[in-house]
């Protein structure tokens, strides 16, 4: 869920605004499932925009604290929320560590890589949450080392019922910045789509899997 719609449309203007988030329904991209999307995102350019990934830093922070209070470690998941969660540790002056996909195959074979105890409270931060798979492999690592998974904290979410579905029973809480709906508001009252365009992108929402990318419209014969 998000907790400001102010906040979750601003979020959405400013990935717009650099390219983090394209939005291509007549030109579609081809995820690694196979699926065919008309969104692409890669929250990692914020990073390079300071401003931005400054906004960011504060507004993950504060609804850290205003939904957990002060957790003990900031956990970033890798490799996509090593950067912001970094800097969300730095701003709340916190210890961080980020969690691999799997274990190192050499040294130590790490999963987690920093300092953090048993029995402490951690939040997770996350770029950019689809199926929530991978998302959730990272708090199953932490819970496995007798970790307390407070919650996560995401950039951007399709908001797929999958998702919702795998958070849920996998008892984490999940909030997010901003969200699908928010983008495609935003994207329409800035003129990046079209309103019939906003229908197509809302269809792929519905069905990824089987999503057709072409726009129907209604023409009634005279």
């Amino acid at each position: 869920m998000i907790l400001s719609k102010e906040t979750a449309q601003k979020t959405a203007e400013l990935l717009l605004q650099i390219n983090a988030i394209k939005l291509q329904p007549q030109n579609p991209f081809t995820w690694a499932s196979g699926w065919r999307s008309p969104i692409y995102c890669d929250n990692r350019i914020t990073l390079s925009y300071p401003a931005i990934r400054n906004f960011l830093r504060e507004h993950i922070a504060s609804q850290i604290e205003d939904i957990y209070g002060k957790p003990d470690v900031i956990a970033g998941v890798a490799t996509g929320a090593i950067g912001i969660g970094a800097l969300v540790a730095d701003y709340l002056n916190l210890p961080f560590c980020y969690i691999r996909p799997e274990a190192k195959k050499h040294g130590r074979q790490n999963k987690i890589e920093g300092y953090v105890e048993a029995n402490q409270n951690v939040v997770v931060v996350e770029d950019l949450i689809s199926t929530g798979k991978s998302s959730l492999l990272a708090v199953e690592a932490l819970r496995e080392a007798n970790i307390n998974v407070k919650g996560m904290i995401a950039i951007f979410s399709y908001g797929f019922e999958v998702a919702e579905n795998n958070f849920k029973k996998a008892n984490v809480m999940l909030n997010t910045l901003s969200n699908y709906e928010s983008l495609l508001q935003q994207a329409e009252k800035s003129n990046y789509i079209s309103a019939e365009e906003v229908k197509l992108l809302s269809q792929w929402r519905e069905d990824p899997e089987n999503w057709n990318p072409k726009i129907k419209t209604n023409v009634e014969k005279a």
